[in-house]
């Protein structure tokens, strides 16, 4: 059909109606934004000839998602957390700002209040018996290239079932299960032990991969784990790693691989000097520094207020 109301003058108007634009309470951000995301839904049904039917389809969709509580899981899945990473780059690269170790997405998986160590964590609690152990260590530098004593490394991953704890649907993990906050030692220096995480999916049968299969895509994660880095002097650095040699590497359903991302795996078949860190046989290395960025005119304009999980 080629019939068009967008455009129409009682259109235009009943979109400023219905955004609060002529309302002298509200907030004027808001406003501004309903406006133009109604607007471009408006002419999105109008352009695509949008039925009642799949419209409903849609609200049914959207009501899933929310009882799934999967926004923060389809939201990298469309792209949108990889699109703001572009953004940032690009307001970084308008400032003259080059950070070596790129930021990548977060995921919904963080969970507040990790408890903290010093130097060294031990991320795991040895009841996964599957587990490949991981020795992951290399120091934070700084603007200067100096390194950063003191800085903050928070890390978290899953098991190797794919399961986070604190998300886990078994209930079989302990609070704070290879979730840890370790503060660098006096050279700026990190280092933990865990075990190799794996790869996962979205939920079967879920909106999320509903959704993702429509759109004839998969809904798989490599291997890979994730880090908040930062101190009080540089920008807080939000990144993960992929492990080297996932076949999703580079096919990541959350588009969250970047170059520089994916640090090579050591195979150690003995403990190779890590005895010290309680390995006592075959076990993988990472080595892998971390490059973070001053602060611009002394504010963090990349940190990410967003509701997240606390425990």
């Amino acid at each position: 059909m080629s019939i068009r109301v967008h455009d129409r003058p009682d259109v235009q108007q009943f979109l400023r109606t219905l955004s609060g634009l002529e309302q002298p309470g509200g907030d004027p951000r808001v406003k501004q934004i309903v406006h133009r995301l109604m607007s471009d839904l408006f002419k999105a049904i109008d352009e695509l000839d949008i039925t009642p039917d799949e419209y409903w389809a849609g609200i049914a969709w959207f009501n899933a998602i929310g009882a799934a509580g999967q926004a923060g899981l389809i939201s990298p899945g469309l792209g949108l957390d990889h699109f703001l990473d572009l953004r940032m780059d690009a307001k970084d690269a308008e400032l003259g700002i080059h950070g070596d170790t790129p930021r990548t997405i977060e995921g919904p998986l963080y969970v507040a209040g990790a408890p903290v160590e010093h130097g060294f964590a031990r991320l795991d609690d040895g009841r996964d018996t599957d587990g490949h152990p991981l020795i992951m260590h290399g120091t934070v530098y700084g603007a200067d290239g100096k390194p950063v004593p003191g800085a903050t490394v928070e890390v978290w991953h899953c098991d190797t079932r794919g399961f986070y704890s604190h998300f886990d649907p078994t209930g079989e993990q302990a609070p704070f299960n290879m979730r840890r906050t370790i503060i660098a030692d006096d050279l700026g220096r990190y280092r933990f032990r865990s075990i190799v995480p794996k790869g996962y999916g979205v939920p079967p049968g879920s909106p999320t991969e509903q959704l993702l299969s429509a759109l004839g895509r998969h809904g798989q994660r490599p291997a890979h784990i994730h880090f908040f880095v930062g101190d009080d002097a540089h920008r807080k650095l939000t990144t993960q790693i992929n492990i080297a040699g996932d076949p999703l590497v580079d096919d990541d359903f959350a588009y969250a691989t970047r170059e520089g991302l994916v640090p090579d795996i050591i195979e150690h078949p003995d403990a190779n000097g890590a005895e010290a860190d309680g390995i006592t046989g075959a076990h993988a290395e990472i080595r892998f520094d971390f490059h973070l960025t001053a602060l611009v005119e002394g504010e963090d304009n990349q940190r990410v207020e967003r509701q997240r999980a606390a425990a």
